[in-house]
């Protein structure tokens, strides 16, 4: 049992990042333009930076994992481009997060989600991983 993290609604994080050819649609092979950004890596840099808003709070040996994640990827965005991510806590009910997620390009919005994770015992979830695999 752990004390509850102050998490307070409102709170938010923005994170940037320019577009490289590992975020691109080909590097993941799930697309005929190239040099675009791919969903998979916005995803990515939105679970990057809700991890980075949370983790931070939580007593040693506690981390949250991603549970559910809803991306509209609306528009593209090219090799080169920066992207900006803003999360924001929508809701915590002392153990799930949930976040609203926006994603802009120079040019404007890119998409937008939401994301919930929550908050466990690091050790516990590695020790029940290896307990399946066996």
């Amino acid at each position: 049992m752990i004390t509850t993290p102050t998490i307070a609604l409102g709170e938010n994080f923005t994170i940037q990042k320019k577009v490289t050819e590992q975020e691109t649609v080909a590097s993941y092979g799930t697309g005929q333009v190239d040099n675009l950004l791919s969903t998979p890596a916005l995803v990515a840099l939105m679970q990057e930076a809700s991890a980075q808003l949370l983790d931070q709070k939580l007593p040693e040996g506690f981390i949250t994992v991603t549970q559910m994640v809803q991306v509209l990827h609306e528009k593209p965005s090219h090799l080169g481009a920066f992207i900006t991510v803003k999360v924001e806590v929508a809701a915590f009910d002392g153990n799930k997060v949930q976040l609203t997620m926006h994603a802009f390009d120079d040019y404007g919005p890119i998409g937008s989600g939401t994301h919930v994770r929550a908050i466990v015992n690091k050790f516990s979830l590695l020790q029940r991983m290896n307990e399946r695999e066996i």
